[in-house]
């Protein structure tokens, strides 16, 4: 397919951007190239020297935007409110359609200031960069909606970081996106008392993302596929055994699309108070509060929407959360486990038989994962003769596989994870001696895990 621009952004006006201008980067390496998301918007034809020019320089696509857009809004942060945000170290580049004919934005990350960066530089680690790669691919294998990481070059430059050690090397990722409204977008209006503003914020929201155009309560619609969408992407993470770690409602898509991952990781068990930022200091976003947090999220929303919307058209979505949580966590583990949904009261009673087992053992859940694909177990192990699973092997027994595992994944002795010991590895030969085969490696045997499901 051909590259097809789009500048769909526009429509909202100046009060939701500011034009900014790209770093002038001393070098630009070309350090990660994704075709695969390339080629579903029609760019996995160019060159390396073309794409360096594209997400390093940032030379503009025909028929998109003219110069990138840093992105106003405010949020919650750790569940105080900050109206001092906006993209301060990112920017709207470019907007396109996909193979699916969705509305894609491409963003960056690492790429200069803007007028939102407050005291920082606008720049991205590469160990950051590499991260963040690794996340998307893993979390893409497993079936989670989620942004993908296109490009990263490597800038040239060496930065100071406080959490980390320093000096170290910089990079510009970009990112391939549907849409970068965020919940904080919504919110800025709001706090500003902007209500024109929040009109056409939500007409443009529902007409671009989601395929309505004249409903009768616009605010309502709008609420009610947030809901459906927090929903699901807290059941995604969860099944995935995904911690997100900085659930601020400037960090959540209204499309339900997971994206911006710093101190992320993957939970080896079950464990409810698994925390991923080590400046979450109670757990805010432990690994089992996530979908509280989604939640939580969704109702400042809808205290945004308050300003042009009464509370009682809202309320009837926001009391369905815990329900449609409940559903969509119960397909997601059916789904990870490969079996087929009878459509009744079995489904729950085997997802609740499976999250009451894997929290009292605290089995590895990458080998749980592996091991009951296609609903059986397909090797001896003692493993799962503690008395806990008793109730999960009962019911598992009714269901019939939906998933082949006749790949050759599922005969591997070992399941492919991502625990951060891991991770360190892999940027460990890349800082001591730009060895970056352990990437290329891991990122091939994710993508292989994800083709075997």
């Amino acid at each position: 397919m051909s590259f097809r621009a789009a500048a769909a952004i526009l429509d909202l006006g100046s009060d939701f951007y500011d034009p900014v201008a790209a770093a002038d980067f001393p070098q630009a390496v070309l350090r990660f190239r994704n075709d695969r998301a390339a080629a579903t918007i029609g760019l996995d034809g160019l060159s390396d020297a073309d794409w360096v020019h594209r997400f390093g320089r940032f030379a503009p696509f025909a028929g998109s935007l003219p110069v990138p857009l840093a992105l106003r809004y405010h949020g919650h942060q750790f569940r105080v409110y900050n109206p001092d945000l906006g993209d301060g170290r990112g920017f709207l580049f470019a907007q396109c359609r996909d193979d699916r004919d969705r509305l894609m934005d491409l963003g960056t990350k690492g790429s200069g200031t803007t007028p939102w960066s407050r005291a920082g530089d606008g720049r991205l680690t590469l160990k950051g960069a590499v991260r963040e790669v690794l996340a998307t691919e893993m979390l893409a294998a497993l079936g989670v909606d989620t942004s993908r990481t296109l490009s990263v070059i490597e800038t040239g430059e060496a930065l100071d970081r406080g959490d980390e050690p320093s000096p170290t090397r910089s990079a510009v990722l970009v990112r391939l996106s549907h849409g970068h409204i965020r919940y904080g977008t919504f919110q800025r209006p709001a706090a500003l008392g902007l209500a024109d503003d929040m009109a056409r914020l939500t007409a443009y929201v529902l007409t671009k993302y989601f395929g309505g155009e004249g409903l009768a309560d616009p605010y309502a619609a709008l609420i009610d596929r947030a809901v459906t969408n927090a929903a699901t992407q807290a059941a995604g993470m969860m099944a995935a055994g995904f911690v997100h770690g900085v659930l601020n409602t400037d960090n959540i898509n209204i499309t339900g699309e997971s994206f911006d991952y710093g101190p992320y990781r993957f939970a080896q068990s079950w464990d409810p108070g698994f925390t991923a930022a080590y400046f979450d200091h109670h757990g805010l976003y432990s690994f089992g509060r996530q979908p509280e947090a989604l939640q939580w999220n969704v109702f400042q929303l809808a205290g945004a929407l308050r300003l042009v919307a009464p509370l009682d058209a809202l309320r009837p979505a926001l009391e369905t959360f815990g329900e449609r949580y409940t559903s969509a966590l119960t397909t997601a583990l059916l789904a990870r486990l490969g079996v087929a949904a009878f459509g009744d009261g079995r489904d729950r009673a085997l997802g609740e038989a499976l999250v009451t087992a894997l929290a009292a053992t605290r089995v590895d859940l990458d080998r749980f994962w592996f091991d009951w694909r296609g609903g059986r177990l397909r090797m001896a192990t003692t493993a799962y003769d503690d008395p806990a699973f008793a109730a999960f092997v009962g019911h598992i027994a009714a269901f019939a596989p939906a998933a082949s595992t006749t790949h050759a994944y599922w005969s591997d002795p070992a399941p492919t994870g991502l625990p951060i010991a891991e991770i360190e590895a892999i940027w460990a030969a890349i800082a001591a001696s730009d060895d970056w085969r352990p990437f290329a490696a891991k990122v091939a045997a994710i993508r292989r895990m994800g083709e075997a499901a």
